[in-house]
């Protein structure tokens, strides 16, 4: 019998109104740690392949299990043996509609089923150095709630933003978010991040509905937390962008559109 005063006690009525697009389990060799590391990804190639080996070397998987949760890809970059030499534990591959804010309610299920006290999310597209999941998860083991990574802190780097992208962030994505969610953010676009849960479960919060499809999950999630009360922190990261290419799903244009709109929905309540 389930002992329903346990921090990983789900209420069979909470968990049946989640909205979470169908996965395939395509790998799953259980929980270890009481911590995760999730990284979506798709068609990453070589990307994700190194970022696995930086976390190898790191020694990741001794504090916290990763779990790839795929969106998709045709690339053959996450053949089976191979992430389990690296010390992937699970690999869960989206069938259902929607792109970014859907693998996560995908694989945020997954690790809020299977009993996790924290999620950690790294992008797969090798931009973000790893070695800040150790300092992300000893915030959560703190009490922390909400970890947001930064390059724009102090002991941040950032190395060859995208001049606009640089801009977009500085002078309106976090001073919008900052000033609507009552929180001082500096990097609130990037999706490495990290996320006790008790927020997650939060009904205030409620996550898991099927109008986070693109990047609506990290903009609401930004805005929401702070303003009901959860802890929240900025750590320095280190954030390298190759040069000459920009390992980013957002088109020039339309998607930078769309996540201006995104942001506009989130600071007005409206994914309340």
């Amino acid at each position: 019998m389930v002992n329903m005063m346990t921090s990983s006690y789900i209420a069979p009525t909470d968990r049946e109104t989640w909205q979470v697009p169908s996965f395939d389990t395509q790998l799953w060799l259980g929980r270890q740690h009481s911590w995760c590391v999730v990284v979506p990804v798709i068609n990453e190639g070589e990307r994700i392949k190194n970022l696995l080996a930086r976390m190898a070397t790191l020694k990741i998987e001794n504090i916290a299990d990763i779990i790839i949760v795929d969106g998709g890809t045709t690339d053959s970059s996450l053949e089976l043996q191979a992430l389990q030499r690296v010390g992937v534990r699970g690999l869960l591959v989206k069938t259902g509609p929607g792109k970014l804010s859907a693998q996560l309610r995908c694989a945020y299920a997954f690790a809020l089923d299977q009993g996790y006290e924290g999620i950690v999310t790294i992008d797969g597209n090798d931009k973000d150095d790893p070695e800040a999941i150790i300092r992300f998860i000893e915030a959560l083991e703190q009490g922390v709630d909400f970890v947001q990574a930064s390059r724009f802190v102090a002991g941040g780097v950032a190395e060859n933003t995208p001049k606009l992208r640089d801009f977009a962030i500085r002078f309106i994505h976090a001073p919008m978010l900052s000033f609507f969610s009552g929180f001082k953010w500096t990097d609130t676009t990037q999706g490495f991040r990290a996320y006790s849960r008790r927020m997650l479960l939060d009904s205030k919060v409620a996550p898991f509905r099927d109008v986070f499809k693109t990047y609506e999950l990290l903009a609401y999630l930004s805005y929401r937390a702070p303003r009901l009360g959860f802890r929240c922190l900025e750590l320095a990261t280190i954030r390298r962008y190759p040069k000459g290419e920009v390992p980013t799903k957002i088109s020039s244009v339309k998607g930078n559109l769309s996540v201006l709109a995104v942001l506009l929905r989130a600071c007005l309540g409206l994914y309340n």
